[in-house]
């Protein structure tokens, strides 16, 4: 309950890069829908049959004393520069990348050309570019200032070792190197994710899923936030902020995490409505809180309630289930 008080408190073809961008490229996983999560039984015959399956976790009752409020929070964005580096810092860790040629790249979903915007207006440095033939458009720092700027921004917030060794690259480079001596840049260790690093990390990586499954004279809601990676470390952070579970896709050689309890989808949205995600996902966050709402107040007993559901995950995801660009093993050559 500390975390939730805490919360409630408070130029060739698309601009070349002048260089073969993106010859090699290669997808990102799509977001997967399997992995564990919420289960809520309907049955309009018998209420009492009513359950919530909750898997290798034992939650405490006192989590469901306060309900999710109806009224949404207003839309904020980060207020000064502490919060809106670590919004930056989180966006970098999940699809950011800084080359050897000195520049940063992050990649949006075409949806998002908006947050790419901002961000760029926000560090005050930067060039927008749509990517051509992909559903994908790109921020592109390579100005020594801008790239002075941003690093400032993240540092001891950047929570993966790969961009801190990627910044370090830029630290030791001659041009930079009377900034690396007003600088001692460090990686963020800590457990502490009562900051806007999630939010910005979310937008890059993570979704939100509403499936309901058919069962004899019942259905079974299941809510959702998931997040993929290549390595399980920073899963295993979200894991102690929210809960639920971890798992590991051989085939793909990649983890997952999944909420997997009414107890860790409240504190997903506690979360949520305090640091806000700033990208087209914060309109399927809403939604998803939305059929929390329906399932908090038994709206899921109902076959009027599983129509409302069965709506707001009709309306989900649209345009956003695509296979996006990662560059993080790649330089801009």
């Amino acid at each position: 309950m500390g975390l939730l008080t805490l919360l409630y408190a408070g130029k060739t073809s698309l601009f070349s890069f002048k260089y073969s961008l993106f010859i090699d490229i290669v997808t990102k996983l799509k977001r997967r829908s399997i992995s564990a999560s919420n289960r809520f039984i309907s049955n309009d015959s018998d209420s009492s049959r009513t359950s919530e399956t909750l898997r290798n976790e034992i939650v405490d009752n006192s989590e469901n004393t306060k309900l999710i409020s109806i009224h949404i929070p207003k839309h904020l964005k980060p207020s000064n520069d502490s919060q809106f580096g670590h919004y930056l810092a989180g966006l970098i860790d999940g699809d950011g990348h800084f080359s050897t040629k000195l520049q940063l790249v992050i990649v949006f979903n075409s949806l998002d050309a908006s947050l790419a915007y901002y961000i760029k207006n926000r560090i005050g440095f930067g060039n927008v570019k749509k990517i051509k033939n992909k559903n994908a458009y790109l921020i592109v720092i390579s100005n020594k200032q801008g790239l002075e700027r941003v690093i400032n921004l993240i540092n001891g917030k950047i929570r993966t070792i790969n961009k801190f060794n990627q910044i370090s690259n830029i630290l030791s480079h001659p041009r930079f190197i009377d900034f690396a001596k007003l600088i001692d840049f460090r990686l963020n260790s800590s457990i502490d994710l009562k900051n806007h690093w999630l939010a910005g990390f979310a937008d890059a990586d993570a979704s939100f899923q509403i499936k309901i499954i058919n069962r004899e004279e019942r259905k079974e809601v299941r809510l959702n936030f998931q997040v993929d990676q290549k390595k399980k470390d920073l899963l295993i952070l979200i894991q102690k902020l929210f809960g639920g579970n971890i798992g590991y896709r051989s085939i793909q050689d990649t983890y997952y995490y999944g909420s997997t309890s009414f107890g860790s989808a409240k504190k997903v949205i506690a979360y949520f409505d305090y640091f806000h995600l700033l990208s087209t996902k914060h309109v399927n966050f809403l939604k998803w809180r939305k059929a929390y709402i329906l399932i908090q107040n038994k709206g899921h007993l109902t076959n009027e309630g599983i129509d409302k559901i069965l709506k707001l995950k009709a309306s989900m995801n649209r345009n956003l289930d695509f296979l996006s660009l990662s560059i993080e093993d790649y330089d801009l050559r």
